[in-house]
């Protein structure tokens, strides 16, 4: 059974999924955020496939809080995306408020070369 958190964020979610749609030329910036991790695609909605990944996972090594690793997985996806010639994105929160971890991870991506 799904709680009242769940329901609101499904709602948002769709909501916003309603919008933002991403294309080869300006993938779209899906976030997921589990209780250890922050989870983020670049998806080329048009084809239907991951553009390219990144998580927290990958910076574990490091040390910080979430937020910080949050914000060095952008930092690092960002490069990847440049690397790969994508310089702008749509994002999309996945239904999550733009605060704390979804917040840094965004500022990381913006501070390593994405616009959006």
């Amino acid at each position: 059974m799904a709680t009242n958190k769940d329901l609101r964020r499904s709602k948002i979610k769709k909501s916003i999924r309603g919008k933002v749609t991403g294309t080869t030329e300006k993938p779209r910036l899906s976030i997921f955020r589990s209780n250890d991790d922050v989870y983020a695609q670049l998806i080329d909605d048009s084809k239907g496939h991951t553009v390219l990944s990144f998580s927290t996972k990958l910076v574990k090594n490091e040390t910080g809080t979430k937020i910080d690793l949050s914000k060095l997985a952008g930092k690092m996806l960002a490069e990847k995306a440049v690397q790969n010639g994508i310089s702008s994105i749509v994002f999309d929160r996945n239904g999550y408020l733009y605060h704390g971890r979804v917040k840094a991870l965004a500022e990381g991506a913006r501070e390593g070369g994405l616009k959006f």
